[in-house]
């Protein structure tokens, strides 16, 4: 749901990945479906296209990538929670009879995903929020440019107050570096924004992985927002945390131990969370 510069992009590389033997696009505006459906008809790859709501229901997987995108003039992903609920209720009414996985892109996405996931009726464990795969691959290309080795991950929001994980790091990351860092990941996706007016490459390319370990019950563990119910003693939000994915969707939360600098911001993440999730479902 959502064709735009996300939605079909993500419906291309899946095609090209051979992912999905079906795609259903549905987008509110039709020339732009009819024209996204037909641009992936011509790269001759032989897949079943349509555009039909009532196909949605039957899919695997279901993509929540509508509404108002994130622009030079939106100063966080949070400011788009008014304008994106009323999107995210249609999306809810499609899974309401919906039996496979979803995942959450549309911003404020945190938000998005809970809404999904209360008024839908769609269990916590196939609410999937995707942002964490994205910012990881960023705080990554940060690590690198340091020379600091190891696992780059980023919990928490898919925004303003994500955390980036050092603790796990090949050295120790200084509070004065450690703050630079998390300055300079807050920003770049706006880089891209006002370079091309809009991500879509790297979305695409972390959402289809995101997908393939879905299909292939690949039981990874990956940085995505989940519904939490008591893990890390949290309640009342969707949230960034280290989940094992398969074909159900999230199969466990895993709780890590942070240090002190980790667990100030991921207590600061959890409190804004409650908050926008809070005022999504007023």
């Amino acid at each position: 749901m959502g064709t735009g510069n996300i939605g079909g992009t993500v419906a291309f590389v899946a095609a090209m990945q051979g992912l999905c033997d079906e795609l259903v696009l549905f987008d509110s505006n039709e020339p732009k479906q009819l024209a996204q459906i037909r641009d992936i008809a011509h790269t001759g790859i032989d897949i079943t296209l349509s555009s039909e709501i009532d196909d949605l229901r039957r899919g695997d997987i279901f993509l929540f990538c509508a509404g108002t995108a994130r622009t030079p003039a939106i100063k966080t992903r949070a400011d788009l929670l008014s304008a994106n609920l009323p999107v995210a209720d249609d999306a809810a009414q499609v899974l309401r009879v919906f039996e496979g996985v979803a995942i959450t892109i549309t911003n404020p996405m945190e938000a998005n995903n809970w809404y999904l996931h209360q008024k839908s009726g769609l269990p916590g464990e196939r609410c999937i929020g995707f942002g964490g795969l994205l910012d990881s691959a960023r705080f990554g290309c940060e690590l690198k440019k340091r020379g600091i080795e190891g696992d780059a991950w980023v919990l928490g929001e898919h925004g303003e107050f994500q955390v980036p994980i050092f603790s796990g790091l090949s050295e120790e990351v200084d509070i004065t570096t450690r703050d630079k860092i998390l300055t300079d990941l807050r920003g770049e996706s706006m880089t891209v924004v006002r370079g091309k007016g809009h991500t879509a490459f790297a979305p695409a390319y972390h959402i289809c992985r995101l997908i393939r370990a879905i299909l292939n019950d690949e039981q990874v563990v990956l940085p995505c927002s989940a519904v939490l119910e008591g893990e890390y003693g949290i309640r009342g939000c969707s949230m960034g945390v280290p989940c094992r994915i398969g074909r159900e969707g999230i199969t466990e939360i895993v709780e890590w131990e942070f240090d002190p600098w980790e667990a100030m911001h991921f207590a600061s993440a959890a409190e804004h969370l409650k908050m926008l999730c809070g005022r999504a479902c007023d």
